[in-house]
């Protein structure tokens, strides 16, 4: 027999139970009009993404009040499985005081220095998300 591989479709509490396992994942953001992915390391904050950005990067500039993509995966080719996640949110800068510095003490996520950073959270107000899984398929 052959193996062949299968997309299942998530539904969105497995999508938030795999992003709050992970810690490195993609932003997809616009720059220049083009398409630009980043990895960040995040924190899955109930339903939003939290992640840091450099003060002055293009990240941070793209990502205020912009329409923000956010991908975290987990991929074995040679098994065919694994997952993917994808939300989508209008993400904002996280100014709250109170906010910050709760979220400053969220191990274990190695943010940016706070001095120079600027905190970007994306609610996710779409969410989606597939699992690869193996099977076997006849050949003939």
């Amino acid at each position: 027999m052959a193996k062949a591989a299968e997309l299942v479709e998530l539904d969105r509490g497995e999508c938030l139970r795999l992003l709050a396992r992970g810690v490195i994942g993609r932003v997809v953001f616009t720059d220049a009009a083009l398409p630009a992915a980043q990895p960040v390391n995040y924190i899955l904050d109930g339903q939003e993404i939290i992640f840091r950005t450099s003060g002055g990067s293009k990240l941070g500039a793209a990502a205020r009040h912009a329409v923000l993509a956010f991908q975290v995966d987990a991929i074995n080719g040679p098994t065919l499985t694994g997952w993917s996640v994808l939300g989508v949110g209008e993400a904002y800068e996280v100014t709250d005081p109170d906010r910050l510095a709760e979220l400053a003490q969220r191990p274990p996520v190695p943010w940016v220095p706070a001095d120079t950073a600027h905190t970007i959270a994306i609610p996710l107000q779409r969410l989606t998300g597939r699992r690869l899984r193996c099977t076997d398929s006849a050949t003939g």
